[in-house]
C-alpha cells in the first residue's frame, strides 16, 4: 500500500507548520515510527522554511510526499533564483562561530536526518530539495510492508 499527497503553498511563515503537521499526521495514522516521523519533519521544515526565506520573489512554493512500502520521498519545490549547492558547505566538525550561527545549517541539517538528499538548482527557475528515508514501523502499522 502507499500514500501520496501534494500541497501548493504560499510562501509565508504560516505555511510550513502546516506542511508539517500534516506530514506528522500521515506518519502516525500510517503507524510509522515516532522517531523517524520526526527526523522527516525535521527535514521537511528546514526544507520549507528554506522555500519561504529564500525564495526571491516567487509567490508560492510546494511539498510533495509518497510513502511508498518501506520509503518515503518527500520533495520541496520552489520558482526562486535558485542556489548553488557548492557554496554550502556542511563541515564534520561545526567551528564555535559556525555551530552557534542563525543561518546556514538548515541544508547541512537535512543531510543529517535523511538516507539521501539531491538539491535540483534551476537558475532563475527555482530549486527543487529531494529527501529520502527508509521507514520504521509501529506494530500493527496500517501501511508496512509486507
Amino acid at each position: 500500500m502507499s500514500i501520496w499527497w501534494s500541497l501548493h503553498l504560499r510562501r509565508e511563515a504560516a505555511s510550513v507548520p502546516l506542511a508539517r503537521r500534516l506530514l506528522l499526521g500521515t506518519m502516525e495514522t500510517a503507524g510509522v515510527d515516532p522517531d523517524i516521523s520526526f527526523d522527516l519533519s525535521v527535514a521537511l521544515t528546514e526544507a520549507c522554511a528554506n522555500a519561504v526565506e529564500h525564495a526571491g520573489t516567487a509567490t508560492g512554493y510546494s511539498v510533495t510526499a509518497q510513502i511508498d512500502g518501506d520509503h518515503c520521498r518527500i520533495e520541496v519545490a520552489d520558482s526562486g533564483p535558485g542556489f548553488s549547492r557548492d557554496r554550502v558547505l556542511c563541515p564534520a566538525r561545526p567551528t564555535p562561530r559556525s555551530q552557534y550561527a542563525e543561518h546556514g545549517r538548515g541544508l547541512c541539517l537535512i543531510e543529517a536526518l535523511v538516507d539521501h538528499v539531491q538539491f535540483h538548482d534551476r537558475p532563475g527557475h527555482g530549486t527543487v530539495v529531494a529527501f529520502d528515508k527508509v521507514l520504521k514501523w509501529r506494530d500493527g502499522a496500517l501501511l508496512k510492508a509486507s
